[in-house]
């Protein structure tokens, strides 16, 4: 088992502190990271969908409603 005499003794990490401490932080980096990027595109993923949803709504309603004008207008046509 490892035992440090002082705080700064367990900083310096025997001489090591530069290698042992930027292995930590890039761990870290690392971890963090793929924690966070996920969640980001997973947002990005519902936004997307959900403008889809919508404009596919909207187009849907502009078809309907376009065939509509289109059956009144054959129907002014047809009665003249």
């Amino acid at each position: 088992m490892i035992q440090f005499s002082s705080f700064q003794e367990f900083i310096e990490m025997g001489g090591y502190a530069f290698n042992v401490w930027s292995v930590y932080a890039l761990f870290t980096v690392f971890l963090v990271a793929n924690l966070l990027l996920p969640m980001r595109r997973r947002k990005q993923l519902l936004r997307e969908l959900k403008r889809r949803r919508i404009a596919a709504e909207q187009m849907q309603k502009n078809t309907e409603e376009s065939a509509r004008l289109e059956r009144a207008a054959s129907s002014l046509g047809e009665s003249t």
